[in-house]
């Protein structure tokens, strides 16, 4: 982030460690250097800021179908999870920045879990999804695959928007048709039925008072039993 206004290309930015990893709201991303695969990578948007709208998805449907192909069945949690079992694999931070001009830069964060150890999901505070056959690769050649399909999905995002996702991004919903809460800060905003995303990607939610568009903010989705 404190390199945008410097860049002039992509950039990438892999952690084998980190000291103080983020996820969203603040909260602390916890990994482990041979467990979890981090990094960023900085891409620019020339439109600007409201070109932007859905672009967590979008990084969320290109990670997720890489991960069917390399054989990892996954799904995804609206807004920024990627599920395994119903339990967390990745999850995505996406931030941004003006740049010289007009343009604005994303900072794309994914973290992924490739074999956590008992004691991180400890720390972490509750179960987590990881992937065996993934942390059996090369992690260089795990890295290319990923920034491969990321390439092609920026770019197609970049002409099109999150409307070229929402179709593919639905088929991944982990929860569509089912009951769930939305919270903030621990406290119940909303509760109803995920039908699935829009062309913002926006959560549409079928609630007792009707269809309700949910964005996403610093909110969270919580299935119901």
């Amino acid at each position: 982030m404190q390199r945008v206004k410097s860049l002039l290309t992509p950039t990438l930015l892999v952690a084998r460690h980190q000291t103080a990893g983020r996820g969203r709201a603040g909260r602390t991303w916890l990994s482990t250097p041979d467990g979890v695969l981090t990094f960023s990578l900085a891409w620019e948007f020339p439109a600007g800021a409201q070109s932007m709208m859905g672009l967590p998805l979008a990084v969320g449907v290109a990670i997720a179908e890489r991960l069917l192909q390399l054989g990892v069945p996954v799904q995804l949690k609206w807004p920024n999870d990627i599920l395994r079992n119903g339990k967390k694999l990745a999850g995505i931070l996406v931030e941004s920045q003006a740049g010289q001009t007009q343009s604005s830069w994303a900072v794309i964060g994914i973290g992924l879990n490739l074999s956590v150890p008992a004691e991180l999901e400890r720390e972490i505070g509750q179960e987590v999804a990881d992937a065996a056959w993934l942390a059996q690769m090369d992690r260089n050649q795990l890295l290319a695959q990923l920034l491969q399909a990321l390439q092609v999905a920026l770019t197609e995002f970049s002409l099109q928007g999150f409307s070229a996702f929402v179709e593919r991004w639905n088929r991944l919903h982990a929860h569509t048709q089912q009951t769930v809460v939305i919270m903030e800060q621990g406290e119940v905003l909303h509760q109803g039925i995920a039908l699935g995303v829009d062309a913002l990607g926006c959560l549409l939610l079928q609630t007792e008072q009707g269809e309700q568009r949910i964005h996403s903010g610093d909110v969270s989705l919580r299935p119901l039993p």
